[in-house]
């Protein structure tokens, strides 16, 4: 698998600039202390405590430079809350995003126009996006909806909406392997934003949304901003944990029989009260044929299985349509749901 990271290895950008920079100075002393040499007078002196003057900047710069910078990299900068405009306005020019959150207000109404085209900006400038997004149907997402419960935040709601403009996202750029997004079952812990080599990172305060509490702003090289970094890779990695968000999207359906199979589609799914149901989009199959499904990793016994078609009965129907409708929007036309009934 495509490892998220990778960015930490060999020497940095400002580390190669140090070198270049001293071994011009050293390069630059070197020819005027050989100027000095064979020349006489007032020109020798001065090229002579000139060119000295320039080795010891040069062994200077390559000395100090390298501790200049750890200090600005174990810096920390505070900010009050999360400031999205600010977030967008970088995202057009860095070459990688990461984010790590449960929802994110960026794909909220007021600020969803300007970050999806951040991001399609990005990408055709090269950059890696990469984005985690807490299950909405796992006891996670339930829990920190609790959590949040005077304010009255729907958390699974908000992700299946962030998801709902992310699948749209995916549908209009293709295949695209530097746009990824993952949904992971886990509790949610931190929250990363990051660009290039800086992030912003939060907690997840009880009874508070993570967005409208203070911001540490770091540094990527930093022993904090290696902590979250490995946070980050260990999730995006688990292949029990997380799941791409095609897989979230939809189910690969086999229809068939014992003699032979008709149909193989990618079906829309949803999961009510530990059940799945799949939308076969308007065309009603032959209720006597067997459906072979690879379901997500963290489904018990998931791979694969085989399930007979039901209809649902009247007290099932109207929750999980407005459960498909959370997901994947109103439909145009009634939808055809059938529960996937494990033989």
């Amino acid at each position: 698998m495509r490892r998220a990271g990778g960015w930490r290895s060999g020497r940095t950008p400002r580390q190669r600039r140090a070198f270049v920079v001293g071994g011009g100075l050293l390069a630059t002393a070197v020819v005027m202390l050989l100027a000095a040499w064979r020349s006489s007078g007032f020109l020798s002196d001065l090229l002579l405590n000139l060119g000295a003057s320039v080795v010891l900047a040069a062994i200077s710069y390559v000395i100090f430079d390298p501790l200049f910078e750890e200090a600005r990299k174990a810096r920390v900068q505070e900010h009050l809350s999360f400031d999205q405009e600010a977030f967008v306005a970088r995202l057009d020019r860095c070459r990688r995003v990461r984010i790590l959150d449960t929802w994110t207000i960026l794909l909220d109404d007021q600020h969803r126009q300007a970050t999806l085209a951040a991001v399609e900006a990005a990408l055709r400038n090269g950059a890696e996006v990469n984005l985690l997004l807490l299950d909405p149907d796992c006891t996670a997402a339930q829990q920190r909806s609790e959590e949040l419960e005077r304010q009255g935040v729907d958390v699974p709601g908000h992700i299946r909406a962030n998801l709902r403009h992310l699948m749209a996202l995916r549908r209009k750029l293709g295949e695209n392997e530097r746009f990824q997004v993952r949904v992971y079952d886990a509790s949610p812990s931190i929250q990363l934003y990051q660009w290039d080599g800086r992030s912003l990172i939060s907690f997840f305060p009880v009874g508070k949304l993570s967005f409208n509490v203070p911001q540490l702003e770091v540094d990527m090289g930093s022993p904090l901003g290696g902590f979250v970094h490995a946070r980050f890779e260990e999730l995006w990695d688990h292949d029990q944990a997380t799941v791409p968000l095609e897989r979230y999207d939809r189910l690969t359906v086999t229809l068939g029989d014992e003699s032979s199979d008709y149909l193989r589609a990618e079906m829309a799914y949803v999961e009510v009260d530990g059940e799945h149901y799949i939308d076969c989009e308007r065309s009603r199959p032959n209720l006597s044929l067997t459906a072979r499904v690879p379901m997500p990793p963290r489904t018990p016994g998931s791979t694969p299985r085989v399930f007979t078609l039901v209809e649902p009965v009247d007290e099932e129907r109207a929750p999980v349509t407005r459960r498909f409708d959370e997901k994947y929007g109103p439909a145009r036309a009634e939808r055809t749901i059938l529960r996937l009934a494990p033989q």
